[in-house]
């Protein structure tokens, strides 16, 4: 399998990242611009083998601990690294900790502090890479609603050690955890606001934030800050009359309905490159075969200078199995947000029935 080798200096990939955080594609530099560009593409795809390999070690772990689990690994999109880079201005891009990210969504918290664990504590001979940082943001949620745990490996191999020192965030989270993160990309999109950026209307925002402080209730765990005196019926109260606000379900049911237009081109691949265009509403799959991933890397970056140009598209680059596994870990990319709509009916349904008590 061809993966991609690193071909520049650590000197120059922050030099790039300092010119994509500041140049606009309308000034005289843009030469400087598509430099850059080129070297982020090929610092990001550097990340492709530690991700495979980060990858087979967490199948190995899940084994026997969650037979529902599902594992994903993607590669950042370049959009989102600029944007990072212009929102922290001392950030260098080669310091950048989650360009290459593994994901695992399990069914319960107790899965989530068992495969925690053996991260943390269960380190064989063969394990060398570093644990460099860690996020608990289950514990300690943010302040927006997320939850997730974050470890951020450097990655250390004398069979490979090309790639020895690039950074990779292992993000380990539950299903309903998830689904609040996939409606809050989905809605984000369709919005056209970086609502997980703490950005866009502060309706919408403050609607997510009620949505994690009332699933925290359904999972037992720590409150959302802002939300730490309130009880499971005063959120729950809340959550139903902002929904009915923003008609968030009625929205989300049609988004859910437009992703069912989905064009899968032909063929087999091991990776996908997976583009939503938000004004048609519709999802391309386009499949590569394992020695196909350079040219893979390449029509993710054109379709990428895309929107950086205006378009109304957003592309990721994603190994996830097949394609229905695929929808299972992006379900973002596919508008699917069965399970948070579901999660918010029941939560309203406990309201009604706590109104009909009381009436």
């Amino acid at each position: 399998m061809a993966f991609v080798k690193p071909r520049y200096q650590k000197s120059e990939i922050n030099r790039a990242g300092r010119i994509l955080a500041a140049t606009n594609l309308d000034g005289n530099d843009i030469g400087d611009w598509l430099w850059a560009y080129e070297v982020l593409s090929n610092w990001r795809a550097c990340h492709g083998y530690p991700i495979n390999t980060f990858r087979s070690l967490l199948s190995k772990r899940l084994k026997g601990l969650d037979k529902k689990v599902i594992v994903a690994q993607r590669l950042k999109r370049a959009p989102s690294v600029i944007s990072k880079l212009r929102r922290f201005s001392l950030m260098k891009l080669s310091q950048m900790q989650d360009i290459g990210g593994l994901r695992a969504v399990v069914s319960s918290m107790p899965r989530v502090r068992m495969l925690e664990a053996t991260y943390r504590t269960n380190h064989n001979s063969g394990f060398k890479h570093e644990l460099v940082s860690s996020k608990n943001y289950i514990d300690e949620p943010k302040s927006d609603g997320y939850r997730s745990i974050h470890l951020v490996y450097r990655y250390i191999s004398g069979h490979a050690p090309e790639y020895n020192d690039l950074l990779l965030e292992l993000q380990i989270r539950t299903k309903l955890q998830h689904a609040w993160a996939t409606a809050v990309e989905t809605m984000s999109t369709f919005l056209g606001q970086a609502l997980k950026s703490g950005q866009g209307d502060r309706s919408w925002r403050e609607f997510f934030e009620i949505a994690s402080a009332a699933f925290a209730f359904l999972e037992d765990s720590a409150r959302v800050p802002g939300y730490e005196t309130a009880s499971r019926a005063e959120i729950f109260q809340r959550l139903a009359d902002k929904e009915a606000d923003l008609s968030v379900l009625h929205r989300l049911r049609g988004f859910s309905i437009a992703a069912n237009h989905i064009t899968e081109e032909k063929g087999a691949g091991s990776y996908h490159l997976v583009v939503l265009n938000s004004e048609t509403r519709r999802v391309t799959i386009k499949p590569f075969p394992k020695t196909q991933l350079e040219q893979a890397n390449l029509e993710y970056a054109q379709i990428e200078e895309q929107a950086q140009r205006g378009g109304q598209v957003e592309a990721v680059l994603v190994s996830a199995g097949p394609v229905e596994a695929l929808r299972k870990a992006y379900p973002n990319y596919f508008l699917d947000t069965h399970q948070f709509v579901t999660e918010v009916q029941r939560v309203i349904k406990e309201v009604r029935q706590m109104g009909a008590i009381r009436s």
